[in-house]
């Protein structure tokens, strides 16, 4: 039988709400995902990204839907005396499916370089997880240079990693926070050259590239065809903002389906 790649749908907390905050959205969330047919179909892949506190919580209310709960990051060591550090290995433990890496906070925040994101990243596959590996160039660079700047990034994480998918987002470092988006074009270039490259390394079957930065509904039929999904801030913050671009995904995921002649494509 014909099969169609997912949608993705990703959602980082940052550190925006409090625990009690965190836990009425997983609950809000979790309620009307239960009843989402492109969620629980799996059309739609549904992540969430809580602080390292709220993981546990989260882990829990999300425990029979099919939402996916990750940590916004994770030490590139799997034990010993890293003061304040997460293993991912104790992330794996407690049900962790993605572990975000190397995002533009991460690396200009916190001093984290190219060595340290492929650290951590072979870490996250090391202990069965998806890392959700954040790329994207400085401001001032073509589309080309934009490209190739991103895709150095990839295969410099991806070097020496153990076998596993991948799930790249690409957040130009002047989009996040941003009031728009990139532009589509720019998008759309970059996320093909990122596919590109995952496409030639057969290790990484089953990868997907996702778009980060001002993200919001409609991109995703502006991007239809050259990422596989978004990844969300602030505006999903409010959940029925975040049902707007699920049930747009929805809609974009029926309509690969019919391309494919999937039966998916006649489910609703």
């Amino acid at each position: 039988m014909l099969t169609v790649a997912p949608v993705y749908v990703g959602v980082s907390l940052k550190m925006y709400f409090g625990f009690g905050a965190g836990v009425d959205w997983f609950r809000q969330v979790a309620a009307t995902s239960a009843r989402h047919p492109a969620v629980v179909s799996g059309e739609i892949v549904l992540f969430v990204m809580p602080s390292h506190l709220q993981v546990l919580a989260a882990i829990d209310v999300f425990r029979d839907t099919a939402v996916l709960v990750g940590a916004q990051d994770g030490a590139a060591a799997d034990s010993g005396a890293y003061t304040g550090e997460v293993s991912a290995a104790e992330l794996a433990e407690v049900g962790v499916s993605l572990v975000e890496v190397g995002h533009a906070e991460r690396r200009d925040l916190f001093g984290e370089s190219d060595e340290i994101v492929a650290a951590k990243t072979g870490a996250v596959l090391r202990n069965g997880m998806t890392p959700l590996l954040c790329l994207g160039e400085p401001a001032g660079l073509s589309v080309a240079e934009a490209a190739e700047y991103v895709v150095d990034q990839l295969r410099s994480a991806l070097a020496d990693a153990p076998a596993g998918r991948v799930l790249v987002a690409y957040e130009p470092k002047w989009a996040i926070g941003a009031d728009e988006p990139a532009p589509v074009d720019r998008v759309s270039q970059v996320c093909d050259a990122l596919r590109a490259c995952l496409a030639r390394m057969p290790e990484r079957a089953g990868s997907g590239v996702i778009y980060g930065g001002a993200a919001r509904p409609g991109l995703l039929a502006e991007f239809h065809g050259h990422v596989d999904g978004l990844f969300l801030g602030r505006f999903a913050h409010d959940p029925e903002a975040l049902w707007q671009v699920v049930d747009e995904a929805a809609t974009v995921a029926r309509s690969s389906a019919r391309r494919a002649g999937h039966p998916l494509s006649e489910a609703r």
